[in-house]
């Protein structure tokens, strides 16, 4: 029965979801395995960028501390500087469908469940201090170099984030707004 009523409470919500609203005409799509993030807007091609993700490898994100990124739809949460990256996007990880895996998986219980469930109804970020883990995002390199430059264009090193240069996350600030979507494939 606690199942049924947590399946029929995520079917509702990503449905309420998913009807509302864009928050901008834009949408960000990334692929892992190319190392791109895309712009798109109305199904266009705006704007192609070189990224880093998770030094975790293939597959989506399970727990904290994994170095994955998440594969799946996410939503902007917050925009802010950043002394350590220059700039950070922070995504709406972990959401609904990251919340049933990990309840399902006894990874976290229905408590944390619902707590995550109540964030994505009410379009705010999600508790980022559970066993699913959090401050999962886009950001710039930070103080950069030589070195950090060249291991950005060739490794993917981050701890499960989405990383451009600062120039880029400069300019990728301009097609983004809170609630636009992102997202990420394999």
């Amino acid at each position: 029965m606690r199942h049924y009523l947590i399946l029929t409470l995520l079917f509702i919500l990503s449905f309420s979801v998913m009807t509302s609203a864009s928050a901008n005409e834009y949408q960000l799509l990334v692929s892992k395995k190319n190392n791109e993030l895309i712009v798109e807007k109305s199904g266009q091609i705006v704007k192609k960028y070189h990224i880093a993700s998770g030094k975790g490898g293939k597959g989506t994100k399970r727990l904290r501390g994994d170095s994955k990124t998440p594969l799946g739809r996410y939503r902007v949460a917050s925009v802010k500087e950043s002394s350590r990256f220059h700039f950070f996007i922070q995504l709406d990880y972990p959401n609904l469908i990251d919340a049933w895996y990990g309840y399902k998986n006894e990874i976290i219980d229905a408590n944390n469940f619902k707590r995550i469930a109540t964030a994505y109804k009410k379009r705010e970020a999600p508790p980022q201090d559970t066993e699913l883990g959090g401050f999962i995002g886009i950001h710039g390199l930070g103080i950069t170099n030589e070195e950090k430059l060249n291991i950005h264009e060739s490794f993917n090193w981050t701890e499960g984030c989405i990383a451009l240069t600062n120039e880029e996350i400069n300019e990728l600030k301009n097609f983004i707004a809170i609630g636009t979507q992102v997202i990420i494939r394999e």
